[in-house]
């Protein structure tokens, strides 16, 4: 159930509804900074701002005919307004309300990440203090090395994720910018106050050099720091699933009652949200590379970029979303078995005390 609810708090930053109201949420915040300035009267201003709305289907009838989103989203506004209408992304490209848009949505998904990565941190700190004191032996190659704790483990766990949490956060100053600059950056229709008014009124910040689209080296970073993380929580689901396995049985996965693992076996019960998490983080790293390959967009802009952001961008926020949850579910309930992991220590009848008789 809390997997299902953190799924639908995040894919709703992603419907179409969502990207229509971020990218009304943009025009009126310049018209907003345009009246500011002086330039769009006041009460044309308070009639925009309070009257704006749009039809998701009546912008998909009107850009079956323009062939141009944004063209039919302003055309779709327009109709809700009167002569002030006039106003509404005046001195405008379309870049500038969609990436900073894109921005705010971005934003407001990796907060929920971030929020998620220390919960699970929490998760992983809890267990780790709960087995502080307990023996297993611990393994290279697979093979049995010397004694640890499964505290120790879930230690080393707890500081990789704080090494994720560092990088999101740096991650999200760097996705947190908008532009309002017009078409190829050139501000030859705007003043600079106009992108400055705009963004503070949005939370975000002005970027500092752009020209007709944010750079894309912003949105690689994202992929790249959401690959590195789902890279890490498949690590530990792949150490759980191992420990899962009958000849070491040292941990699993909590089983409900009910709760069935095999059509002609009925005895089994499968590491299966482990291996989901698994195939999941192979799907969040692919993202990375259309991310990164989209930085090499050409001169000021083109929109190869943008068919591959209407799949990864949703996606990989969403399915981070889910992953984190899922891992979190099995670490604060995941059945530890210290007699198991000590019958495992002993099974060479010390032979991992090898290195002290060596020395």
């Amino acid at each position: 159930m809390i997997e299902r609810y953190a799924r639908e708090e995040m894919s709703s930053k992603w419907t179409m509804q969502a990207k229509y109201q971020a990218w009304l949420d943009v025009e009126k915040a310049v018209v907003k900074a345009w009246s500011r300035l002086g330039l769009i009267p006041e009460d044309d201003a308070k009639k925009i701002v309070e009257n704006a709305g749009f039809d998701i289907k009546r912008i998909d009838e009107i850009e079956a005919v323009t062939r141009h989103d944004l063209i039919a989203f302003t055309t779709s506004v327009s109709e809700t307004l009167g002569e002030e209408s006039r106003w509404f992304h005046y001195g405008m490209t379309s870049s500038d309300t969609v990436d900073t848009a894109v921005a705010l949505q971005m934003k407001s998904s990796l907060e929920l990440i971030i929020e998620d990565v220390k919960m699970i941190m929490e998760s992983i700190k809890k267990r780790a203090m709960e087995h502080k004191m307990t023996l297993m032996v611990g393994r290279s190659h697979g093979i049995h090395g010397e004694p640890i704790t499964f505290g120790l483990v879930l230690a080393v766990w707890y500081d990789e994720m704080a090494r994720h949490l560092e990088n999101l956060e740096q991650t999200l100053d760097v996705i947190s910018v908008g532009q309002v600059s017009g078409a190829m950056g050139n501000f030859a229709h705007a003043p600079l106050e106009l992108e400055e008014y705009t963004c503070e009124e949005l939370g975000l910040k002005p970027a500092p050099a752009s020209n007709q689209v944010i750079q894309r080296d912003r949105y690689a970073r994202l992929a790249t720091a959401l690959a590195l993380m789902a890279s890490s929580i498949e690590k530990f689901a792949v150490q759980v699933r191992h420990w899962q396995r009958t000849e070491v049985y040292e941990c699993e996965e909590y089983f409900a009652k009910g709760q069935k693992g095999s059509s002609a076996m009925p005895h089994k019960r499968n590491p299966i949200l482990t291996e989901n998490i698994t195939g999941l983080a192979r799907m969040i790293r692919a993202y990375a590379i259309p991310a990164m390959e989209n930085v090499a967009l050409w001169h000021e802009r083109d929109i190869s970029h943008s068919s591959t952001e209407r799949f990864w961008l949703p996606d990989s926020f969403i399915t981070s979303d889910f992953m984190l949850h899922r891992m979190n579910n099995v670490i604060a309930n995941l059945t530890v078995y210290p007699k198991n992991m000590m019958r495992n220590l002993n099974l060479t009848g010390g032979l991992v005390f090898s290195q002290r008789v060596l020395l």
